[in-house]
């Protein structure tokens, strides 16, 4: 089965080896038709510590870190 890859921004990098992320996901409400925004916290893996708040990040989903942590942030090339 492939692993997941979200895409979301950093709000938070206070702890060492580890970012906050944000991701949002729009659909369509099954019965007032509208688009709902809803969003959803992760903790991702950053090893090198390289990412800061307020940067785009794709985290891609992994084998548990820690008690918190399944997802890794992939390194873009």
């Amino acid at each position: 089965m492939p692993k997941r890859i979200l895409q979301g921004v950093v709000t938070s990098d206070k702890n060492d080896q580890t970012v906050t992320v944000l991701v949002e996901r729009r659909f369509k409400h099954p019965v007032m038709k509208k688009t709902v925004r809803s969003t959803k916290k992760y903790r991702a893996h950053d090893a090198l510590n390289t990412f800061k708040t307020g940067d785009t990040v794709r985290i891609e989903e992994c084998a548990p870190i820690s008690k918190t942590k399944r997802w890794t942030v992939v390194v873009e090339a």
